[in-house]
Parts: structure tokens; sequence; C-alpha cells
């Protein structure tokens, strides 16, 4: 059963809510927060990407940039930038890009579910990515970026949140990057019970996005605990903040890689070599896989078409016959001497939103060698995967509209 709980979010007024919405942390480097919140002194990214408001060269990691963070929150509450809601609610929230609409129920997930795996992973987490989100968590004592989940879908919730959405909206607003974000409270308490007896009955929720966040609430969960002598299990750090979606509103687009060095090879061996486990064929055009196992690459100013021999693919495994893990496992790691994504540095991952033309600016700029597209993993392949606890290579999912940080804050005391 997947526990959800009410909580009283601290969030922006509506004639705010356009200017403290933000992208979240993590699809930016410094430079590109600098410039986004730059003039804005109510943009999130003073909260979430606190070292935009230090000197250039501090470390981003640095004590000091946690401190920033739990300092600009403060000075956003009392500047009544935040508002705290005087009950316990739900919320729903709603983006529109293009054709895509996605609802979401905006809630509390339980760390204990985190851990007791009824909410199911499909990535691990890297040591010095989690390691900041906790220490970025337990300074503000908020969560302050909403996890993205992902559920089997039920009729009566999609039903409930309809109902909602027929209802005036708290916020409604176009970002700049032309989504739409739409955003309901719930306070009827006859709804907001119903809803947890419903997920109640939900065997499973799925990180979407977002593993490093859910393993980061767990570990300040549990250092809080030892810390308070009469701890319950009902103190707001039990749970973090989370939106929900059903799976069959989700829209996943490829994580494409871009590598700096052939490894040694010259182009002409590189494609030789790619061609014993691979048919290859030159393109004209930027090569978008519209199936499984196609991959395009540009290399050497040329798009090239790949479509892996049916010897390396074997569909009895899970995890193996993904397109990220054929590329991993028969070009990758043996022939670029990528044996471990996670870490090496000359790999580089790039969002399906950012299109081919930036595989080829990556490429054609010098700073990369060869890049890669692929075709995107799905979410049955994915909900499949993780039931089985299986985990995928990383950066294998990139799911598009990403979700606006800044709506919503869960205060963990």
């Amino acid at each position: 059963m997947a526990i959800i709980k009410p909580f009283r979010a601290l969030r922006p007024s509506k004639d705010l809510v356009e200017k403290v919405s933000a992208l979240p942390y993590d699809v930016m480097n410094v430079e590109e927060a600098r410039l986004m919140a730059a003039g804005n002194k109510d943009s999130f990214l003073h909260i979430s990407r606190p070292e935009i408001d230090l000197p250039q060269e501090v470390d981003p990691h640095d004590e000091s940039v946690y401190q920033q963070g739990r300092v600009n929150l403060a000075e956003f509450i009392k500047r009544g930038v935040f508002m705290l809601e005087n009950r316990d609610c739900f919320y729903v929230y709603r983006q529109r890009m293009g054709a895509i609409v996605q609802t979401g129920l905006v809630v509390c997930a339980s760390v204990d579910d985190y851990e007791s795996g009824v909410i199911k992973k499909h990535e691990h987490t890297r040591a010095d990515k989690e390691e900041d989100r906790v220490k970025h968590i337990d300074y503000l004592d908020a969560n302050d970026e909403p996890v993205f989940y992902l559920s089997r879908s039920c009729s009566e919730v999609e039903g409930i949140i309809e109902g909602v959405t027929n209802g005036l909206p708290e916020y409604d607003f176009v970002s700049e990057d032309g989504v739409g974000h739409t955003a309901w409270v719930i306070t009827d308490s006859l709804l907001i019970e119903r809803l947890i007896i419903l997920f109640a009955a939900i065997p499973r929720l799925y990180v979407a996005d977002g593993h490093h966040r859910s393993a980061a609430a767990a570990r300040v969960r549990e250092s809080r605990r030892i810390m308070n002598s009469t701890h319950t299990g009902n103190e707001e750090y039990n749970s973090f903040l989370t939106v929900i979606f059903p799976e069959n509103q989700l829209n996943i687009m490829p994580y494409n890689r871009v590598v700096k060095d052939l490894n040694g090879h010259s182009v002409a061996e590189l494609i030789a070599e790619i061609g014993k486990n691979f048919e290859i064929t030159k393109s004209s055009i930027p090569v978008v896989p519209s199936e499984r196992h196609i991959l395009g690459m540009y290399l050497n100013s040329q798009w090239h078409h790949l479509r892996a021999l049916p010897e390396i693919v074997n569909e009895d495994d899970t995890v193996g016959r993904l397109d990220v893990s054929i590329l991993q496992n028969s070009l990758l790691s043996p022939l670029l001497g990528i044996s471990n994504p996670r870490t090496d540095q000359r790999i580089h991952f790039v969002g399906g939103i950012r299109g081919n033309d930036e595989l080829v600016r990556l490429v054609d700029s010098g700073e990369y060698a060869v890049a890669f597209a692929l075709h995107p993993t799905s979410i049955q392949e994915l909900i499949e995967l993780a039931d089985q606890d299986q985990i995928m290579p990383p950066k294998s999912t990139w799911f598009e509209p990403k979700l606006r940080s800044g709506l919503f804050v869960h205060k963990l005391s």
C-alpha cells in the first residue's frame, strides 16, 4: 500500500508565482542559473541554487552555499513572497506542453515506503549528488523541490482529480519556456480522506525523476530520528514532497550521449569496429530513432544510422534489451572505453528536449568527438524493470515537461 499524506505547503502568493517559479536545480549549470535569476530577487533559484548569490569562486558544495539557501528561504518568508497554508491540503498540478497534458497530485510520500520498497527505484544514486541533496534539505529544513513519481492508473483517483480541475485554479500561468502550469488546492477533508484510502490500495509507486532527492529524504529522516529522543514517526521529516502522475499521461524523451574522444581510434577504425555489432548507413539528415534498437550517431560532421544486429539483442533480458544498455555494452564500453558512465568524465548526457541540434553543436564545437541519439525508454519498460528490482544504466530516461520548482515547499519542522 502507498501512504500519502496532506501537508501545509509553503507557497508563493498568486501575484508572485510566475516570478518565483523556476526550472529544477539540476537541469542547468551555475552560470545558466545566474542568468535565469538575474534581476529577479523573487526567483526560486535563490533557494534551489543559492550559490548564485555568492562569489563565482565559491565551491557549489561549500557549507556557505547551504547556509545561504537557509538565509534566502527565511528572507522569502519574511518578505511575504511565501505564505504558509493554514491547514493540511493536497494540491493538483497540471502541465501543458503543446499536445502533452499531465495532471498530478501533490502530496507528501512516506520515507517508510521508500525504504520498504513500496516506492520502486530504477537507478542508482551518485554519492556526491546524494550528499549534496542531504545537506541542502537539512539546512533548509524543507523539501524545496518535489520528487516526480508515477503510479498505475486508477479511474477513481483520476475522476476525483478531474473534478477538482473543474473549479477555479489557485495558479495559472505560462512559464518562459512555453509550458503552462495550473494548480488547485484540495481542502475538502472528505476528498482528502478518500484519496488516502484509494492510494492505500495501490501497491507501488515508481520514481520517475528524483532518485537523489528521495534517497536524501530518507537520510535526513534517519539523522533526525536519531537526534529526536521523542521520535514518534508522525513528524514532518518522515515524509517528503512528491507529485504523483498516472502512467498513462507521462512523456519520456531520450537521454542522449556525447563522448569527448574516440579512445585512440581513427574515424575509419571506429566505424569498422561499430560495424561488427551494428548495421551502419550514412544519413543526409539528422537521425531521430523511430523505433527500438536504432541509434543515431554524429561523427566527423556526418550523421549515421545504426541498427543493432539481432545477435547482440537479448529480448529476454529486461535491462540488456534497453537501447541505452545496447549502446553501453556494445559500443561505449568496448570501443570508447566508457566502462562506468556514472563516474567517467569523458561522457556527457544530453536531455532529449534539447534535440539533435545540441548534439551537433557539442561535436562541431570540438569539445566532444561523437554523439549518439537514442530511442526513448518506454513507461512500460521502466515499470517492468522496477517491479523486478532491476536497475537501468544511468540517465536512461528524460521526462518532459519538468516539474516547476517554487510552487510548493514542504517544511520539515
